[in-house]
């Protein structure tokens, strides 16, 4: 019955999200106090009609179930997740293991704090992403984690969904590149670009206003991260499973067992002694 009541709400919540009148930003309004804001948006055929900042405001309603960034910042202060996990190693092998991640949100996401568990067949280590300052923890020990693992780790976290659910706050850049169609699927293209010159670009469906994929580029490689199974948890919409390719090479892959919002995190687990 829950179940049910879940895909009523969510069906409900689109139906709004593209039914609400848009508006354009800088319109003047009666009450000067009042905040402006973009309307969510239907899909339509020419997406010149609707500016960058509606749709990503129409993302964030659609995520935050009709709550929008209100309830996303109130429902996840802070997440828990549990899963397996699969990555490419410098050596071409798949390796697997499961996975513990802990993230204790922040302003923005430069002082966000996450903390990444893995527990692999030989070996089992944490890497902390602690205000912008990455460190590994093996057996209460700190230690230095290889360029690329440390980098590969950003990247989850300063080229995904959160950059565009929280862009406003990040004082991001966000233009619409166009609107395209991949496999039958039709996209709205959204460009984000961090303080920091980094650059995702996201492909939000135009018929559920999801992200379904996301690219950016580093030292020569195109990524393209894509997401999977999407569910509601705790009244927030959450890909369950992930997948990143590399020059079309997939190199990394998550599948979340369960995700909990709002517990008690204890601070201590993202220090490095």
């Amino acid at each position: 019955m829950q179940s049910v009541i879940f895909r009523i709400k969510a069906s409900s919540v689109i139906l709004i999200a593209m039914c609400l009148v848009q508006f354009t930003y800088g319109q003047k309004t009666v009450d000067s106090k009042a905040e402006k804001k973009p309307a969510p948006v239907a899909p339509a055929k020419d997406a010149k009609s609707f500016t960058a900042e509606q749709i990503a405001e129409s993302v964030i309603f659609v995520y935050g179930l009709g709550g929008g960034r209100t309830i996303l910042n109130q429902i996840r202060k802070t997440a828990i997740e549990h899963g397996k996990l699969s990555v490419t190693n410098l050596e071409g092998r798949t390796e697997k293991a499961t996975y513990q991640r802990w993230t204790l949100r922040a302003e923005t996401l430069d002082k966000e704090k996450v903390r990444l568990d893995q527990e692999f067949p030989n070996a089992r280590y944490s890497l902390v992403f602690n205000e912008d300052k990455i460190f590994g923890i093996v057996d209460n020990s700190v230690f230095t984690p290889r360029e690329d693992a440390s980098k590969a780790f950003e990247n989850q976290i300063v080229h995904g969904l959160e950059v565009l659910l929280r862009y406003k706050e990040n004082e991001s850049k966000i233009e619409l590149a166009r609107k395209d169609k991949i496999f039958g699927v039709e996209y709205y293209l959204l460009d984000v670009t961090d303080k920091q010159s980094r650059r995702t670009r996201f492909y939000v469906s135009t018929k559920r206003l999801r992200v379904m994929m996301l690219d950016y580029e580093e030292d020569g490689v195109k990524y393209r991260r894509k997401f999977y199974d999407y569910n509601y948890a705790q009244g927030t919409l959450f890909p369950f499973r992930t997948t990143l390719w590399a020059d079309d090479k997939l190199i990394e892959e998550f599948e979340v067992g369960t995700v909990t919002f709002g517990q008690k995190i204890d601070e201590t687990l993202f220090s490095a002694g």
